[in-house]
C-alpha cells in the first residue's frame, strides 16, 4: 500500500507540473495576473483555525502566496496518492476516463474550499474563467492517471 501511495504522489507531481505550465503559458499569452485564490483560501483557513499567518513589511503576503503554492501541490500529490488508492483497491477505469475524473477530484478539490470560504463563486465564473480552470485540470488529471496506470503496469 505504502508503494501505491508513493507512485501516486509522485504521478501527481507529475500531473501537477504540467498543470502549472499550462496555467503559466495562459497567464503568458493572455497576460493575465496569477490567481490570488490560493493564498486567500489559505489566509482564510488559517484564521478559522485560530492560526492565522503572522508578518509584515510584506512577509505575511509572501508566506500567504507561499502557502498558497503549496497547497496546489499537496493536492496535487495528494489526489495522485488518492487514486492509485482507488485503482489498488480494483477501480481500474479506461485512461481517458480516469483522467477526466482524475482531473475533475483535484478541481473540486480546490474549487469547493474557495466556494466555501467566500474566496470565490464558481456560479459567477465566465466560460473564459471556467475554461482556465477547467482545462489544466483536465490536464493534470490526464497526465496523472496515465503515470498511475503506467506504474500499476509496470509492477
Amino acid at each position: 500500500m505504502f508503494q501505491s501511495i508513493v507512485r501516486g504522489g509522485a504521478a501527481g507531481a507529475a500531473g501537477t507540473t504540467v498543470l502549472n505550465a499550462v496555467t503559466y503559458v495562459d497567464m503568458a499569452w493572455r497576460g493575465r495576473p496569477a490567481s490570488e485564490a490560493p493564498a486567500q483560501v489559505v489566509d482564510r483557513l488559517s484564521r478559522e483555525i485560530g492560526r492565522p499567518v503572522t508578518g509584515s513589511d510584506g512577509g505575511r503576503e509572501n508566506r500567504l502566496s507561499g502557502l498558497g503554492a503549496l497547497s496546489g501541490i499537496a493536492v496535487g500529490c495528494g489526489t495522485g496518492a488518492a487514486v492509485a488508492l482507488l485503482r489498488r483497491a480494483g477501480v481500474d477505469l479506461p485512461w481517458w476516463l480516469g483522467g477526466v475524473l482524475t482531473g475533475a477530484l483535484a478541481m473540486a478539490a480546490t474549487d469547493l474550499p474557495m466556494a466555501r470560504l467566500g474566496v470565490s463563486d464558481p456560479t459567477s465564473w465566465s466560460a473564459r474563467d471556467w475554461t482556465s480552470d477547467a482545462v489544466p485540470h483536465l490536464l493534470y488529471g490526464l497526465v496523472t492517471y496515465g503515470a498511475v496506470s503506467a506504474a500499476d503496469r509496470g509492477r
